[in-house]
Parts: C-alpha cells; sequence; structure tokens
C-alpha cells in the first residue's frame, strides 16, 4: 500500500494538528485478535469525541502537579538501581537502569505489584516492534499481546475483589458503571499507560546517554554546570528522542499542508525525529547544544494526541540522568559506540543494550 511520509518541521507540525488526519484505522476488522484488542479500543487510535472523553478519565493523574509530588519517589528509585550495582564496575545502562526505573514508576502509579514485572519487556516491546505497517503480523507478537491481555484481565479480577489507591482500580470501578468506559476500552488503556509509561522514557534516558557520551564537551558541560539539565533534556529530546514516527494516520479529505497536499484516503506516517533536524527550524539542527537558546521540539507530539505523560517523562529523564552523571563521574562506554546496536521499530527508537564500566 502507498503512504506518504510528513518530515519538515512545519509540515509535521501542520500534520499533527489538523483533525482531517484521523487516528481511526480503516481495516481493523482483518487485524489478528491478539493486536486487534489493543488497536481498536485505545485512545491513541481514537478521534474525538471518543479519543476525549477516554482522555479525560486518566488525564488528573499525569498533571505537572501531581507528577511533582512524585519526584521524592522517583530519586528513590534511581538511587536504589544504582545502590545495587555500585560495586560491580559495570551495568547494562538499559537492563540494569533506563527500563526498571520509569516501569517501577508507573507500575506504581497503576498498582501494579512488583513481582508482576519481568514478562513486561517482552510484552510491551511485542506492541511496539512493528517494522512493517503493511505486513503480517509476526506470531510471537501475536503470542505476547495474547499473554498480556490475559495478564490484565486477571489484574482486573484482583483489582474488583481488592481496590487499591491505584490508577487500574479506579479505571476498573469506572469500567464496571459501564457509562465511561468499556471493557474493551479498559483493556486498551491500561495496556497503553502501560507501554507508553515506560517506553519513552528508556529510550530517553538511553539516547539521551548516548548523546552525551558521544559528546563529552557536552558531558564536561553538564557535568560542571548541573543547573543546565531542565534544558538540556529538552535538547537532549530533540536531538534523538524516544520516538521516531507517530503512530499512522488516515487522511479523511485533500489535506493542505506547507509542503503540499495529501490526498483523501491515503496513510500518513509523521516522522518526529525528522522535524526536530530540520534545518529550517533549528540553526545547527544536526548540533547537540546544551545551551541552545529555542530547543522547543516535536518529540511528544502536538495537539489533541500530545504524549499525556510528558511531564513524567521529563522529570524521570531528569532525575535518571542526573542522578547517573553525579553518582557515577568516571561513566564510560564499554565498548565502541557505533557498535551498539537499534531495536527494529517504525515508531520508537531505542537501544537494544548500552554496556558502560563505572
Amino acid at each position: 500500500r502507498r503512504m506518504w511520509i510528513v518530515t519538515r518541521h512545519d509540515d509535521v507540525d501542520a500534520a499533527l494538528r489538523d483533525p482531517r488526519l484521523s487516528k481511526r484505522a480503516p481495516g481493523i476488522d482483518a487485524m489478528p485478535p491478539a493486536l486487534r484488542n489493543f488497536v481498536a479500543h485505545q485512545m491513541l487510535g481514537m478521534d474525538p469525541p471518543d479519543h476525549t472523553r477516554l482522555r479525560r478519565l486518566v488525564s488528573q493523574a499525569f498533571t505537572p502537579r501531581l507528577v511533582a509530588g512524585m519526584e521524592p519517589r522517583i530519586q528513590h528509585v534511581a538511587d536504589d538501581l544504582l545502590d545495587r550495582v555500585q560495586l560491580w564496575g559495570h551495568l547494562d545502562l538499559i537492563d540494569d537502569y533506563a527500563y526498571p526505573l520509569p516501569l517501577t514508576v508507573i507500575a506504581e502509579l497503576l498498582g501494579i505489584p512488583a513481582d508482576d514485572h519481568q514478562p513486561f519487556r517482552h510484552w510491551s516491546y511485542a506492541a511496539v516492534a512493528n517494522d512493517d505497517p503493511g505486513g503480517p503480523v509476526p506470531q510471537w507478537r501475536q503470542t505476547a499481546l495474547t499473554e498480556f491481555a490475559a495478564y490484565l484481565r486477571e489484574l482486573f479480577a484482583r483489582k474488583r475483589r481488592e481496590p487499591g489507591n491505584d490508577l487500574v482500580s479506579g479505571l476498573v470501578t469506572a469500567a464496571e458503571g459501564g457509562d465511561s468506559l468499556s471493557g474493551e476500552e479498559l483493556l486498551a488503556m491500561v495496556w497503553l499507560l502501560i507501554v507508553a509509561g515506560h517506553e519513552t522514557t528508556v529510550n530517553l534516558i538511553g539516547n539521551g546517554m548516548l548523546a552525551l557520551l558521544r559528546h563529552p564537551d557536552q558531558l564536561a558541560l553538564l557535568r560542571a554546570e548541573p543547573g543546565l539539565l531542565p534544558g538540556a533534556i529538552e535538547e537532549l529530546l530533540r536531538y534523538d528522542g524516544p520516538v521516531e514516527t507517530s503512530t499512522p494516520r488516515y487522511s479523511t479529505a485533500d489535506v493542505d499542508l506547507p509542503g503540499g497536499t495529501i490526498p483523501a484516503g491515503e496513510l500518513v506516517f509523521v516522522v518526529l525525529a525528522s522535524a526536530n533536524r530540520d534545518e529550517h527550524r533549528f540553526a545547527d539542527a544536526d548540533v547537540l547544544d546544551l545551551r541552545r537558546a529555542d530547543p522547543r521540539h516535536l518529540a511528544f507530539g502536538k495537539g489533541i494526541h500530545y504524549c499525556l505523560g510528558a511531564p513524567l517523562a521529563r522529570m524521570e529523564g531528569r532525575i535518571a540522568i542526573g542522578t547517573l552523571l553525579r553518582r557515577m563521574p568516571r561513566l564510560r562506554p564499554a565498548v565502541r559506540l557505533d557498535a551498539l546496536e537499534w531495536r527494529p521499530s517504525l515508531l520508537m527508537r531505542g537501544l537494544r543494550a548500552f554496556p558502560v564500566l563505572t
């Protein structure tokens, strides 16, 4: 099938905000049931009014004020993870730090027991591993997503029996009423919160540290002036963000963008990574500059689908990278940086592993 790729900053900015580019995927009924369970009912694949209704249910859990209150706990998680590896002399930045930190945080917010975390990495990768949007869904992905759905249904049953002061318990209660959330939407909502709630931050931490280690002058600057960290996180998001391409859109009418017209009835992919390196928007766009005067980027999207967890991801990235630099001043790569491998995915940009010496 033909697809359109939107790459320039002005076009990407306009496309992300254009209601004629629908997130509702045609052909959902033809998807394997394991994938259809999630895609058909999650808000990232919906337009208003359904998107508005579902986002309203969870948006209060991710306000900047509530996220700010989570800072001590996130700091504790970061310190605890580094305490465990401090004496090793080495660690994998992904497996030992960037992955468990945001997963622990989102799981606690949702009310998922720590003992249940182990399979989440495989399940989450199955959710984002699509590198062939027009091709068949591999059996391993179908199996993983079926297991993920079965786990969530069992979790919901536990929350019905013993509700807690957590987001999943609140959503289960809303679904019981039936007016604001269906059972299928509950499943898709919690799946999305788990996956989006940690996948992006894993990559923010991993890609951010890779960028800093590739630019020793900028790393030295940040160590010398830790007050630059909030702005540095924005520049790292711009320079090599966690999401390469947004989830697909579908033109419901002819769409006029600054760079041209997309006809009705087309599949459209919007490339956030390209927009963030557009030399027409950013001076020296391919240069990492932690003092950049205007690093405003599109790494979290724009418009009604702007990343709900952006305040949380920013805080996690700031704490994770800041703590790592403060506690491990001799941190250095254990392998050549150009030997690191990226996980195959059309949507996400993240490393498979990142071994370092401490």
